[in-house]
This record gives C-alpha cells, sequence and structure tokens, in this order.
C-alpha cells in the first residue's frame, strides 16, 4: 500500500477520532460536577485497558511479553497519565470550547517536537508560525487579563504530555501492536488516577445507575478515539495528520455553545483562527518540502 493511500485512511481516521474525543470531552465534563477527577480516570482507564487487553490476546498478542514493556513504551505511558491528568482536571474547570481552543495548539507543537527531537526538517517560515501560533493562544487564555483563568493553563500541560505520548508513538517499533500500546496507555491512566487518590482529597462515591449510562458512553467514544488516533499516528505521516486535528475544535465549539450555553469571546475567536491558519501553513509548507525532496531524488536517478 502506497504512502498516499496510507495518508488518506489516516486522515479519516483524524477525524473519527477528533469527533469521538469531543463527545466523550463532554461526557467527562458532566461527570466531573458529581464524581472526583481520581475517579474518573480509574473507572474510564480499566474499564479501556480492559477491552484493549481482550483485543490484544484476541489478536494472538501477549500484552506481558518483555520486548511490549520498554524505555520507550515506559516514556509514552509516563505521558499519557501525565497528559490524562491534566486534561481531565482542566475539563473541570475550564468552559469545554476554551479548552478545545487551546488544544488546537498540539499539530504545531507535534511538528516543532518533531524537528527537535526526530531530526524532521522544518524551515524558518515554519518556525515562525509555530511562534506566531502560539500568540494565538496567548489571546485565547488572555494572561494578565481581568478574564484569565489559571486553570487553562493545565490544557498547555496536557498539550505537552500529548505531543511527548504522539512523537514516542512514531518511534516505537511497529511489532508492538495498537492494541499493546492502548492497553500501556489506559493502564497507565488508571495508576495516575490511584496516585491522586492517595496524595489529594479525592475520594471515590458510589455511582447512579444515570450515571453508569454516561460513563458508559464516555467509554465507547473513549476506546474508539483512542483506537482511531493510534492508528492514524502510525499509518501516516505526522506533518500531514496533524493538522486534521482542528475538527476538534469544530466538534467542541458546536457542543460547547449548543450543550452547555458557552459563548466564546471575540479574543478566543480570533486565537483559534490564528493557530488552524498557522497550522495549516505549517501543512502547506511541509507538502511543498516534500514535493521539492521527491523532484530532487527523481532528478538523482
Amino acid at each position: 500500500m502506497n504512502s498516499s493511500t496510507n495518508n488518506r485512511k489516516a486522515i479519516l481516521l483524524t477525524l473519527v477520532s477528533m469527533a469521538a474525543f469531543s463527545i466523550e470531552d463532554a461526557f467527562i465534563k458532566h461527570l466531573s460536577s458529581t464524581h472526583s477527577i481520581a475517579q474518573i480516570l480509574i473507572i474510564i482507564g480499566l474499564a479501556s485497558a480492559i477491552f484493549f487487553a481482550i483485543l490484544a490476546l484476541k489478536n494472538g498478542r501477549s500484552i506481558w511479553a518483555s520486548g511490549l514493556w520498554t524505555p520507550l513504551t515506559f516514556t509514552r505511558m509516563l505521558a499519557e497519565a501525565f497528559a490524562g491528568v491534566a486534561f481531565v482536571t482542566s475539563l473541570s474547570l475550564v468552559p469545554l470550547s476554551t479548552v478545545a481552543a487551546v488544544f488546537q495548539i498540539l499539530p504545531l507543537t507535534v511538528t516543532m517536537g518533531a524537528a527537535l527531537c526526530l531530526g524532521e526538517r522544518v524551515g524558518w517560515r515554519r518556525w515562525v508560525a509555530i511562534f506566531i501560533g502560539f500568540v494565538g493562544v496567548l489571546l485565547i487564555i488572555k494572561p494578565g487579563f481581568e478574564g484569565f483563568n489559571p486553570s487553562v493553563l493545565l490544557v498547555l500541560v496536557a498539550v505537552l504530555g500529548i505531543a511527548v505520548r504522539d512523537l514516542v508513538t512514531r518511534v516505537i517499533p511497529v511489532s508492538v501492536g495498537s492494541s499493546i500500546i492502548s492497553f500501556q496507555a489506559f493502564s497507565s491512566v488508571v495508576v495516575a488516577g490511584l496516585v491522586l487518590l492517595l496524595v489529594s482529597p479525592q475520594v471515590m462515591t458510589p455511582i447512579a445507575l444515570e450515571q453508569w449510562v454516561y460513563f458508559g458512553f464516555t467509554i465507547v467514544f473513549s476506546v474508539s478515539g483512542y483506537y482511531a488516533i493510534v492508528l492514524a499516528m502510525r499509518l501516516g505521516t505526522a506533518s500531514i495528520v496533524a493538522p486534521f486535528r482542528y475538527s476538534r475544535l469544530l466538534f467542541s465549539l458546536v457542543i460547547g455553545v449548543f450543550i452547555f450555553k458557552e459563548h466564546p469571546d471575540v479574543l478566543t475567536l480570533i486565537g483559534c483562527g490564528i493557530i488552524i491558519t498557522t497550522g495549516f501553513y505549517t501543512y502547506l509548507r511541509e507538502q511543498r518540502a516534500l514535493t521539492k525532496l521527491g523532484k530532487n531524488a527523481a532528478v538523482a536517478l
């Protein structure tokens, strides 16, 4: 299968993943009003880990083979746990539309990380675009202004963790199946929830039948979204797939406005526009660079 076909499939998987994650975020935000962050992480993480463990075993893979537990996979698990705690906490404290808006800096962060850590070539124009994108984030979070909510910084912490997670995913050997990677990730989320119970005043509370239904939907969308993005990141080129993460903003804005009655202000919308514009610019520059590289290779042949 050629790279073009792989990238098209990866783009579709990314769109499906972003829609699923937006719906999952809405359920988590609702659940956070009645249950602790630790309890949410433990229940979602445990159910999802069991699902992926069953999937791995069904495919004839051992989830405990020594070759699957390496410094790379442990690094990914740590980044996942780190991001999970920060993101779920931010959902409980910050409007969904704001969380989604700030989260759009992730593709630019991945591009920056790919250049710094994976050796991908990024020219000065894309570095300028990355810088401008972060200016867009400042417009959204409004540091120093009356409307500034310090809790929104947790979204940036989550972005850092997820960027590390995605970059590490790119270099993990393909012999480590996607179901194994997903099992490891959700297992780390369970551990993160247990740690929160030990080091914070958070507690486990009884769950009503209606809330179990919400947890069920959250788990379904969490599992489907997560599996889709893991496949997308492993199947497609990171710089090509990354811009399509912006679709999450559209899904989340619709949910925030119509479900949670949120009203993003002008600065937030301007910041979103800046981030998305710079993100797509880096994507177009990447395509131009790849085309030029291909032509040079053809001349050399």
